[in-house]
C-alpha cells in the first residue's frame, strides 16, 4: 500500500472536516484545497486573521469554497481555537499552520482545555519505500532522549497507529549502532528489552519487535544474512523505532531529501490526529499527511 492506493480508498470512506490552526500558509491552504477537490474532506476550518487568509488566497488564485474562517489574532489564538473546535466535536482533524510546533503543543497538551489522549505523544513519519511499501518512522520531531518507559510509549503509538492505517501485527526493527546487547550502551539494553516486551504481548496491539538492529540489516534482508543475522523482521520492518531524536530525523529528512522518498508526518496520542508539517515540505508531503490522518480515524482491519 502506498500514498496513491492510500488516497483511492479514502474515496469510499466517510469524509472528514480538518481545523488549521493559524493558516496564514498558502503551502497549507493549498493542500487543504487538494484534499477537498480529491474527496477525502469536506471542509476546512482555518484559524487567524480572516483578511489576511483571504488575501494569501486571492494571490494565489486558490478558491475558499469548502472553507470557513475563524478569526484569530495571535497564533496562541489561533492554536487555542483550533484545539477547542476539535475537543466539542466541530471537527475530526488538526493541522499546524504558520505557528511554531511548541504553540500548538501547548493548546494540544493544556490541562484543562486540551485533547491529550495518551500519556505520551509522539510524532511518526510515515515514508513510501521505493518498492511501494509504507512504513513507519518514529520519533523525528517530539521525544528528545527519551527512557526505556517512554520509548516503550512511543512504540505503543507507532503500533497502534500501524493497526489503525490497515497494518496489522505490525514488524517492528528498534534500532541502534549494532546488532549486539553491549552493556556499554543503553540503546541496546533498551532495544533488547522492547524486544521482550513485544514476545510477551506488553503493548497494547499484537507487533512482532527485534532489537537491537542497525538500520542496514533492518531494511535489508541480504544485509542481515551477510552479517548472520537471523530476523524475522530484518528487510520486511513496517515501523523503524529510532531512540533517539537528533538520529531519527537525520534519517528522516536524508529519506526525504536524499533519497527523495514521499514522506508525511504527524502528532499521534491527541484525541485525533495532529498533522504536522514544515514550511520546507513539498505539497505533496503536506496532502499525504491529511489523508494519512483521515484513514487514521477509519481504523484497523483494511488490509495493507
Amino acid at each position: 500500500m502506498g500514498f496513491s492506493k492510500l488516497k483511492n480508498d479514502l474515496m469510499n470512506s466517510p469524509k472528514r472536516s480538518v481545523t488549521v490552526a493559524w493558516g496564514l500558509d498558502e503551502g497549507v491552504l493549498f493542500a487543504c484545497r487538494q484534499a477537498l477537490d480529491e474527496g477525502f474532506l469536506h471542509e476546512v476550518i482555518v484559524t487567524g486573521p480572516t483578511e489576511r487568509i483571504e488575501a494569501i488566497a486571492a494571490e494565489q488564485k486558490l478558491s475558499l469554497e469548502g472553507f470557513s474562517l475563524e478569526a484569530a489574532s495571535t497564533p496562541e489564538e489561533g492554536a487555542s481555537l483550533a484545539v477547542s473546535l476539535i475537543r466539542q466535536g466541530k471537527s475530526d482533524l488538526l493541522m499546524k499552520g504558520n505557528l511554531s510546533t511548541s504553540v500548538i503543543l501547548r493548546a494540544v497538551l493544556h490541562k484543562e482545555q486540551g485533547i491529550r489522549a495518551q500519556a505520551l505523544l509522539s510524532h511518526i513519519a510515515t515514508i513510501e519505500l521505493p518498492n511501494g511499501r509504507l512504513v513507519l518512522l518514529t520519533d523525528a520531531a517530539m521525544n528528545v532522549k527519551p527512557d526505556l518507559a517512554q520509548k516503550a510509549q512511543i512504540l505503543d503509538n507507532a503500533i497502534q497507529f500501524a493497526w489503525s492505517i490497515g497494518i496489522p501485527n505490525p514488524k517492528v526493527a528498534v534500532l541502534a549502532s549494532v546488532e549486539t546487547v553491549n552493556p556499554q550502551m543503553q540503546d541496546t539494553i533498551d532495544a533488547a528489552c522492547l524486544a521482550v516486551m513485544g514476545r510477551r504481548g506488553q503493548f497494547s496491539k499484537p507487533a512482532m519487535v527485534d532489537g537491537p538492529l542497525a538500520f542496514d540489516n533492518a531494511y535489508s534482508k541480504e544485509a542481515a544474512i551477510h552479517k548472520g543475522i537471523q530476523s524475522d523482521v530484518a528487510g520486511e520492518a513496517d515501523i523503524f523505532m529510532v531512540q533517539e531524536l537528533t538520529a531519527a530525523n537525520l534519517l528522516y529528512k536524508s529519506l526525504s531529501f536524499v533519497g527523495g522518498l514521499s514522506v508525511a508526518g504527524l502528532i499521534f496520542g491527541a484525541t485525533c490526529p495532529i498533522v504536522l508539517t514544515s514550511r520546507a515540505d513539498s505539497p505533496e508531503s503536506k496532502l499525504n499527511a491529511i489523508a494519512l490522518s483521515c484513514k487514521a480515524l477509519g481504523g484497523a482491519g483494511n488490509g495493507r
